[in-house]
């Protein structure tokens, strides 16, 4: 869903964790209006907010 939301121009953010989850904020793709927001503890995805904290981040090599 993450990767879905950033791959059609969508904006997202970490907006909190605990290291054993993490909530993520979905954005508009101008960084604006929050549409949606999620809490997971998927480790797929908290071994991707590991390495960026936002859609806005380099993608690591």
């Amino acid at each position: 869903m993450l990767l879905r939301w950033e791959l059609q121009g969508g904006v997202w953010r970490v907006l909190g964790g605990d290291g054993e989850q993490v909530t993520i904020g979905l954005f508009t793709c101008d960084a604006g209006e929050e549409m949606d927001r999620f809490t997971s503890a998927d480790e797929q995805l908290l071994a991707v907010v590991n390495e960026r904290s936002g859609s806005e981040d380099d993608l690591p090599d």
